[in-house]
């Protein structure tokens, strides 16, 4: 049994790496990953990636600190400490409308931050995970996972053609920086 873990399809060309998604899905081989330095439009939904959860996670984030610094200000200038400013209310909502629109930003920002971090496994100090270095700086490369149905060499023959300019089989998962 072979050791090949996943075969790997390095493209120079975007366009190129778009038929060679067709034709890949054509043949009916599942495709593990696709890798890009830069972004590329339409790739999601040819790839059948759904959208984002991340706007969710912002919006809670930023009613949750919007709501907390609301009741702070609140309990803050109404009943912890009230001082009466030229006859005014004590609660005043006027007032408590620019530091509470701050926090919620700052709280958005911050939740956001740590999510994407939790999310993509990229925590500051955590070597990043590519199947190839070339990925990261001019090559555009489709992973495949070698231990599928179709024989690799149908997969080498079909990358070939939709303008592979490498293939390169691959026996272990990532590789580091180092």
């Amino acid at each position: 049994m072979s050791s090949t873990k996943y075969i790997l399809g390095i493209f120079d060309d975007p366009d190129d790496l778009m038929h060679g998604i067709d034709k890949l899905q054509k043949n009916s081989v599942p495709i593990y990953d696709v890798y890009s330095p830069c972004p590329i439009h339409g790739i999601d939904a040819k790839l059948g990636i759904k959208d984002s959860r991340l706007g969710y996670a912002a919006f809670m984030f930023g009613c949750l600190g919007g709501t907390i610094m609301f009741s702070m200000v609140y309990y803050m200038l109404v009943h912890d400490w009230p001082i009466n400013i030229g006859g005014k209310n004590f609660f005043a909502i006027p007032d408590f409308v620019p530091v509470t629109f701050e926090w919620t930003v700052l709280w958005t920002a911050f939740g956001m931050t740590f999510t994407f971090f939790f999310a993509t496994h990229l925590f500051p100090g955590r070597a990043p995970r590519v199947m190839d270095l070339r990925a990261t700086n001019d090559k555009f490369i489709i992973a495949i996972d070698a231990r599928g149905n179709t024989p690799n060499a149908d997969i080498d023959s079909i990358l070939k053609e939709a303008g592979a300019v490498e293939v390169k089989h691959n026996d272990r998962k990532y590789v580091s920086y180092e």
